[in-house]
C-alpha cells in the first residue's frame, strides 16, 4: 500500500501558496469610516497594489512530470471601500490515478490584509475537501494573536490553540510582483495552511529570459522564491504587462498559464507508474532481513540528499554517480532507555499540531492502552507500530490528513498508518517523525521498481525506523530515505533518480 508522495504535502499546496507568497483570508465587511466634514486624506496603498497583474486572477495547468494533474487560481485584489483591504485567493485542484482509484483534492485559500504598506494579515480562510478529508479554518486576528476555528463536517466546531501575531504582511501575499517593482530582493513570511506554522520566504530577481509563447519570441522577467519550509527553488515568469506565463517548481512540476476552460480540463494520469523508479533487477532477498543490506547505484541524487546515517551510507563514483548502501538492524539493547524520553533534536519531535494531534484526547487515551505500563520505549514503539498495523485496514480510498481522523475511521495507506502512529508514539513520551522515501515492491505487472513511500522513524535511546504499513518494527532494507514528511525539498528527485546498477 505505498503511494506517490502525496503532492498537497510535497508541492501542491505549498505551491499554490508560492505563486502568490501566502495562504489566502477570508474577507470580511469592511468598516464603515467615521463620520467627518472633511475629506480624509487618501491613505497611500502597498507596492503589492501598485504592482500590474491581470484583473480577475490567473489560472494555471498543474503538470507533472509533463502530464497534467491539476489547475491553479491565483488572485490579488484591492477590495471596495474604506479602510483599504487586499484579498489574496489561491486554489488547487488536483486529481490523478492512484493504482486502481480516481484521487481528487481540494484546496482553497483566503486572506484578507490591510492595504497599506507593511499592512497586518486580518483574517483567513483554509478550504480542504476530497481525498485527505475535509475541513475548514477560519482565522481571525485578534490583539493578542489569531484566533483559529476548525470546522470539520459531524464534529462540533473546534476552537486551535491562538496562534502568534502573524509575521505575514500584505506584501507576502505577491512577493514576486512586489520584488520585480522595486527591482530588490524581497524577504517577509507566509503562515502555512496546512500546519500553520509561520516559514519565511526570499524572494530575488534574477536575469530576464527569452522565452517563445504561442509562437513569438517574449523577454520575461524571472523571479525566484525559496521558502524556509519546502526548500524548494519556485521560479516565476512574468511578461512586461504583470501575466505570470509559467511557475517551475523544482525541476519535475511546472504551472503553465492556460485559459479557464483549458486549466480545467484535465486528464487521468496514473502517477504510481508516472513517477516511480525501475530497477535493472530484482533486489537479493537478504534485502529484506534483519540485519540486512543491499547497495544500489544511483545517479541524478544530489550531494546534498548524501548525509551519511546509521542506515544509509554514500560512496561517490565518477560520472556523478554514487554507490550507496542500505541497511537495517534492530536499535543496539545497550543503548535502549525508558520512556518518557527528551527529543535529541530539541522538541520538534514530541510536538502536538493541527496534523499530529498528538495532544488530543483520543491519541492520549489510545495511547495509553496500547502502552500500558511498558517503560522501555523501543517495547513500546513496537507495541505502537504492531497495534497501527492490525488495527488499520489497508485501504487507500480512505485517506485522511489528521491523526484523530486516522484513529475514528481505522483505514487508509502509508500516510495515514506512519500519521497515526507517529502521534501515538509521542503521546506515549516516544520522540517520532515521518520519513518520505522509496520501497522495492513488484507490482503486477512484474517490474522491479522503487516506489514513493512513507514510514516512521523513533528516538527510544537512538533513533530507529519502523513501518507500520507493512507491519515490520524493524523497517527493512529496501527502504531508502530521502527526507522527513511535508517537506517538498524532496520533489526534484521525482523523474531525476535513476538507479543503474544493484548489487
Amino acid at each position: 500500500m505505498t503511494r506517490p508522495l502525496r503532492l498537497t504535502s510535497l508541492a501542491a499546496v505549498s505551491l499554490c501558496a508560492l505563486l502568490t507568497g501566502a495562504p489566502p483570508v477570508l474577507a470580511q465587511a469592511p468598516a464603515k469610516p467615521a463620520v467627518s466634514t472633511t475629506a480624509p486624506a487618501k491613505a497611500e496603498l502597498s507596492d503589492v497594489v501598485k504592482a500590474p497583474r491581470p484583473k480577475g486572477g490567473e489560472y494555471f495547468g498543474l503538470y507533472l512530470m509533463d502530464k497534467k494533474v491539476g489547475w491553479l487560481f491565483t488572485d490579488v485584489e484591492l477590495l471596495p471601500g474604506e479602510p483599504a483591504r487586499v484579498k489574496a485567493t489561491n486554489q488547487l485542484v488536483f486529481k490523478a490515478m492512484v493504482a486502481t482509484r480516481v484521487s481528487e483534492r481540494v484546496h482553497r485559500e483566503e486572506r484578507v490584509y490591510e492595504a497599506k504598506p507593511g499592512g497586518r494579515l486580518l483574517s483567513f480562510t483554509v478550504t480542504q475537501k476530497g481525498d485527505g478529508g475535509d475541513q475548514m479554518l477560519e482565522g481571525t486576528a485578534m490583539p493578542d494573536g489569531m484566533r483559529v476555528v476548525r470546522k470539520r463536517p459531524g464534529r462540533p466546531d473546534e476552537e486551535l490553540p491562538k496562534l502568534p501575531t502573524p509575521r505575514e504582511h500584505v506584501e507576502d501575499s505577491d512577493p514576486a510582483r512586489v520584488a520585480l517593482l522595486r527591482k530588490a530582493k524581497v524577504t517577509g513570511f507566509t503562515l502555512d495552511g496546512l500546519d500553520l506554522e509561520t516559514y519565511g520566504l526570499t524572494t530575488t530577481v534574477e536575469p530576464p529570459e527569452q522565452r517563445v509563447i504561442n509562437g513569438v519570441k517574449v523577454k520575461l522577467s524571472r523571479v525566484s522564491s525559496l521558502s524556509e519550509k519546502e526548500k524548494v527553488p519556485v521560479t516565476s515568469f512574468i511578461t512586461q504587462r504583470g501575466e505570470t506565463v509559467l511557475v517551475d517548481f523544482g525541476q519535475t512540476m511546472q504551472a503553465r498559464k492556460e485559459t479557464e476552460p483549458v486549466a480545467k480540463r484535465l486528464d487521468l494520469v496514473e502517477v504510481f507508474g508516472l513517477t516511480r523508479v525501475v530497477l535493472p533487477k530484482p533486489l537479493p532477498e537478504s534485502a529484506r532481513a534483519v540485519p540486512g543490506k543491499v547497495t544500489l547505484v544511483v545517479q541524478g541524487l544530489p550531494e546534498k540528499f548524501r548525509e551519511e546515517t546509521y542506515r544509509q551510507h554514500f560512496k561517490p563514483l565518477p560520472d556523478g554517480k554514487v554507490e550507496v548502501t542500505l541497511s537495517a538492524a534492530a536499535p543496539a539493547e545497550k543503548a535502549r532507555k525508558p520512556r518518557p524520553l527528551a527529543d535529541p533534536d530539541g522538541g520538534e519531535n514530541l510536538k502536538s499540531s493541527i496534523i499530529v494531534e498528538s495532544d488530543a484526547p483520543a491519541i492520549r487515551e489510545q495511547a495509553k492502552k496500547i502502552v500500558g505500563d511498558e517503560k522501555d520505549a523501543y517495547r513500546a514503539a513496537q507495541k505502537v507500530s504492531t497495534w497501527v498495523a492490525t488495527n488499520l485496514e489497508k485501504d487507500y480510498g480512505a485517506s485522511a490528513d489528521r491523526a484523530t481522523d486516522v484513529l475514528s475511521q481505522r483505514r487508509g495507506d502509508c500516510t495515514e498508518h506512519s500519521l497515526l502512529t507517529v502521534a501515538l508514539l509521542r503521546a506515549a513520551g516516544i520522540p517520532a517523525r515521518r520519513v518520505d522515501g522509496v520501497i522495492y515492491m513488484v507490482n503486477q505487472d512484474g517490474v522491479p521498481a522503487l516506489y514513493w513511500h512513507e514510514w516512521v522513524e523513533a528516538y527510544v535511546g537512538e533513533w530507529t525506523q519502523m513501518d507500520p504499513t507493512f507491519n515490520q518494527v524493524v523497517a527493512d532494507a529496501t527502504h531508502f530515505g530521502f527526507g522527513e514528511e511535508g517537506n517538498a525539498e524532496i520533489t526534484p528527485l521525482i523523474g531525476a533518480l535513476k538507479v543503474t546498477d544493484v548489487k
